[in-house]
C-alpha cells in the first residue's frame, strides 16, 4: 500500500524520464488519470491508457521525446497539505512549467483555476 500515490506516480516519472525509457506502466487510479490529463495537455506526456493485467488495471504512459530532462516537484504532501488562494498561483518557470492543483471541480492547471477563480490544494510543479 502506497502512502501517497501522486508521489509514487511522478517519481516513476522522473525515474523513467533519467534512465531515457520511452514509456513506463503505473497501478490506476482516478487521481492519477486527471494529473496525466493535465500533462498530456502540456505536452510532458505523449498519451497514456489503461491496460488490464490479470486482476487490476494499470495505466502505460508513453513519454513525450521532447521533455526528455524533465523536473517534477511534489509540493503538499500527506502529513502538510498546502492549500492557495487564485491569487497565490503563480506562472512556473516563467510560463514554461505548470502547477497542478485540486480544485472543487476537479485537478486541473494552475492557469486553467486561476481563469476559473478557484482555489485549492497545490498537489506539484512540473517544467
Amino acid at each position: 500500500m502506497l502512502t501517497d500515490p501522486i508521489a509514487d506516480l511522478l517519481t516513476r516519472i522522473r525515474n523513467a524520464s533519467m534512465a531515457k525509457k520511452d514509456d513506463l506502466t503505473v497501478p490506476h487510479s482516478k487521481m492519477k488519470m486527471a494529473v496525466l490529463k493535465v500533462l498530456q495537455a502540456r505536452c510532458f506526456v505523449q498519451e497514456f491508457n489503461t491496460v488490464k493485467n490479470n486482476d487490476f488495471e494499470e495505466i502505460k504512459i508513453i513519454l513525450s521525446p521532447s521533455h526528455q530532462d524533465i523536473s517534477l516537484k511534489k509540493i503538499s504532501k500527506p502529513g502538510q497539505r498546502i492549500y492557495v488562494k487564485t491569487t497565490q498561483l503563480k506562472k512556473i518557470n516563467g510560463g514554461l512549467g505548470v502547477a497542478i492543483v485540486s480544485t472543487p471541480k476537479g485537478i486541473m492547471s494552475g492557469e486553467d483555476a486561476k481563469k476559473q477563480k478557484l482555489g485549492g490544494e497545490l498537489i506539484c510543479e512540473i517544467f
